[in-house]
């Protein structure tokens, strides 16, 4: 045997102790999932990071949080991501446990000529208006009031949503439905709803897109994309009466009100939380897994890959401004992997 082939062949050694075992017998399988446009900027991420590390490949197809339930309850994927936790009730009759991956925050942005990121201050009385259809121009009376001294141009508003169901838009709602009765009563909080108004953008990709190409529009997006894309954020007035700019410190503020002892299935609304610093349109990333599992290995495998995210990636987290979740939750989601999640009757987690 050569020199450089025994170097060579320690090498490839080396790399295959470098691995979990289950990566390594499993022949480096694929694990498949679908959901939430929300999370996907860490997701792929977070993926690419670990099929460096173990070999193993994961397929996310970022398609929308109704996507990703529909895709787990038809068992076509090995894992659904929803930002609109499901209810107990609902859970359990469809098999499934959900758990909080991730934290983040839900953010208008607008596309008006002259204004840039952090300059135009709303609340949450005047979006749920423009929503609504009720103030049509950027110069209205009611916005001139939030922005003394800010130069708005009479403009009509384009009012940017989402057209597929959407936990974006669930969030995003549920916060206008904290705020105005009027929403609440005549449009309501949910995945999809009937939008009085708007133009119709597919995932937070096409929302950002349709923002980006339309003059006098608004839209909502999660941070990420804002970030990536540079656009024209909104300051928002928060519960506690003050103006914040969306940012990890604000986010965070908002996360750590949440009382996720008192969740039932993990099921938590996290908008417009008190504090001086929170920022109002916060939310988590839920994954959705059956109880019962048919593949051992692969189940372990998936797992293995959500436990590495939360031991390791939460700098990755910050650095695309997400909330990793707090210990003491993740700890919560373990003990539940270890109670709830089997294959023929035994833990697949221990």
């Amino acid at each position: 045997m050569t020199k450089t082939l025994l170097i060579s062949l320690l090498s490839v050694l080396f790399l295959l102790a470098m691995l979990p075992l289950e990566a390594v017998q499993a022949g480096d399988p694929t694990i498949n999932g679908a959901g939430a446009t929300f999370p996907y900027p860490l997701y792929s991420q977070w993926a690419y990071k670990y099929n460096q590390i173990t070999g193993m490949k994961l397929n996310y197809q970022s398609i929308g949080s109704g996507g990703g339930i529909q895709q787990i309850k038809a068992k076509t994927v090995d894992f659904g991501a929803s930002d609109a936790p499901l209810k107990a009730e609902e859970l359990a009759t469809a098999g499934l446990i959900q758990f909080p991956m991730i934290m983040g925050g839900v953010v208008p942005v607008v596309n008006v000529k002259g204004i840039t990121g952090g300059q135009l201050k709303l609340d949450g009385e005047t979006i749920a208006n423009i929503y609504l259809g009720k103030i049509t121009r950027w110069d209205d009376a009611a916005i001139k009031a939030l922005n003394p001294g800010l130069n708005l141009p009479n403009q009509a508003i384009a009012v940017v949503r989402r057209s597929d169901g959407s936990g974006t838009t669930w969030i995003f709602t549920n916060y206008l439905a904290g705020v105005s009765s009027e929403w609440k009563e005549k449009v309501g909080a949910d995945k999809s709803v009937a939008w009085p108004v708007g133009n119709g953008g597919k995932g937070n990709e096409g929302v950002s897109a349709y923002v980006q190409q339309l003059p006098g529009s608004i839209g909502y997006v999660e941070y990420a994309y804002a970030l990536q894309n540079k656009m024209s954020y909104v300051q928002l007035k928060n519960k506690d009466g003050n103006y914040v700019s969306p940012s990890k410190e604000t986010f965070m503020a908002a996360a750590a009100n949440a009382d996720w002892n008192n969740a039932p299935g993990y099921y938590l609304v996290l908008v417009n939380q008190p504090g001086k610093e929170s920022w109002p349109i916060a939310g988590a990333s839920f994954i959705l897994v059956y109880k019962e599992q048919t593949d051992e290995n692969k189940a372990k495998l998936m797992l293995n890959f959500f436990d590495w995210c939360f031991s390791h990636g939460a700098e990755q987290a910050i650095a695309l401004d997400y909330v990793p979740m707090p210990e003491n939750v993740i700890k919560m989601v373990r003990d539940t992997w270890k109670k709830d999640i089997r294959c023929q009757g035994k833990p697949v987690w221990k």
